[in-house]
């Protein structure tokens, strides 16, 4: 029908569009990197294509998510001893509110660690976050407006260097890693709680009773959902309803930090302590598959803490040292490896608008073609440090420095 006949019987003609997306938790909507949503810049300073900045009056390594109109992130005022919750207005940068979870002593912690590591979690009606209050774990859910729902500890939590691991979101459950140094009379668990009202739902112990630092993250593989983990001198695969372990694999080395992307049906990480490796793994097991699932690894390779990223074939990552790789996902070959800097990088990779985005802790931001040949696009320094992982979310980016939160995004 003609758009002026269509006028003229009062009928709209509505453009077709892609919602954008919300970045309502770690590592975003697919718990991967990955971004769909364009449009995003590709140069920025500390002035130039920034929408507005944040000072928050704590510290912490928490990274900002995203969730209708309002950014969320965690921090603690150490004078205080307070760890809280931040809530911001996205279009404004103003501060709506803050919320005091916990009031703890300081605990001992990795020099690379802060008191407020862990990332929040949303699905849009309701915040959730967890903090460290000595001796224990505890899981706090807030009401957008900042009331204060529900409060529980899964039990305790012991490691020399601190705790970060953030709650993750599946159906009706909200489940969290409980890696740890456990004394002989204690468990290491994953728990589920109730999303709603905090109830535990179901537990799963791990085996090795060691620290590590990542939360796992729920997968569709083998055509079933997969609550995948690295951590605890193990490669690990649960149900996410049940907490019943599918398959495992013994290593490929004794602590873990970045968590595990799904690419092409492949199971894809960057390991870890005293080792680094780089592995691809199938995900269709079942037991200890440790002989027959692995389908590629590289020792020596890989990096520690900054999570990877996969891409159109190929698996993205940069090492703490700054030293940036790109891998065939089936293959294993590797097709490049250069050094972007001589300064560490913590943040973990983002894939956005056919590029990869790799932060460095001094706040440079470098941004590489997402090809099998190596290309810098841009250099982009923010002047301040960034411990954080950034937030992808319908053009903007946003970023967790040390002292400020950033909202960069291009001028329209």
């Amino acid at each position: 029908m003609h758009p002026r006949l269509l006028a003229a019987l009062g009928l709209l003609l509505v453009p077709s569009f892609v919602s954008a997306e919300d970045w309502p938790g770690w590592r975003g909507p697919r718990a991967d990197g990955t971004v769909k949503d364009q449009g995003f810049p590709l140069t920025w300073d500390a002035k130039e294509n920034v929408k507005w900045k944040l000072e928050l009056p704590g510290t912490g390594h928490s990274s900002p998510v995203v969730s209708r109109g309002k950014v969320f992130v965690a921090g603690c005022v150490e004078a205080d001893k307070t760890r809280v919750l931040y809530c911001v207005d996205r279009a404004t940068g103003k501060l709506l509110w803050t919320r005091t979870a916990a009031v703890s002593s300081l605990e001992f912690k990795h020099s690379e660690n802060s008191w407020a590591s862990s990332t929040p979690a949303t699905d849009g009606e309701r915040v959730y976050i967890t903090f460290f209050d000595k001796p224990h774990l505890r899981v706090y859910c807030y009401d957008f407006d900042g009331k204060l729902l529900w409060e529980r500890t899964p039990g305790e939590f012991h490691s020399v260097h601190g705790f970060c691991s953030p709650p993750v979101l599946y159906k009706d459950l909200v489940i969290v890693n409980g890696d740890q140094d456990a004394p002989k009379d204690k468990n290491a668990y994953i728990v589920a709680l109730d999303k709603r009202t905090g109830e535990e739902k179901w537990r799963a112990d791990r085996p090795n009773k060691l620290r590590s630092y990542c939360p796992p993250v729920v997968v569709e593989a083998a055509d079933k959902p997969q609550l995948v983990l690295t951590g605890s001198k193990c490669v690990t695969s649960y149900s996410p309803d049940t907490g019943k372990q599918n398959w495992i694999i013994d290593g490929p080395t004794e602590q873990f930090v970045s968590s595990m992307v799904l690419h092409d049906g492949v199971l894809l990480l960057t390991a870890g302590f005293p080792q680094h490796w780089v592995m691809a793994i199938k995900p269709d097991g079942t037991g200890n598959v440790t002989k027959t699932h692995i389908l590629w690894s590289k020792k020596g390779e890989g990096g520690y803490v900054p999570s990877p990223v996969a891409h159109d074939g190929k698996l993205f990552l940069v090492d703490d040292a700054g030293v940036a790789s790109c891998w065939d996902v089936k293959t294993g070959k590797q097709l490049w490896k250069e050094r972007l800097s001589g300064k560490k990088h913590h943040a973990s990779a983002i894939a956005a608008d056919g590029r990869i985005y790799l932060t460095s802790s001094e706040g440079t931001t470098f941004v590489l073609k997402a090809s099998e040949e190596f290309e810098l696009l841009a250099k982009n320094p923010l002047g301040e440090g960034v411990f954080a992982s950034p937030a992808f979310s319908d053009g903007d980016i946003f970023i967790r420095g040390t002292k400020h939160l950033w909202c960069i995004g291009a001028k329209k």
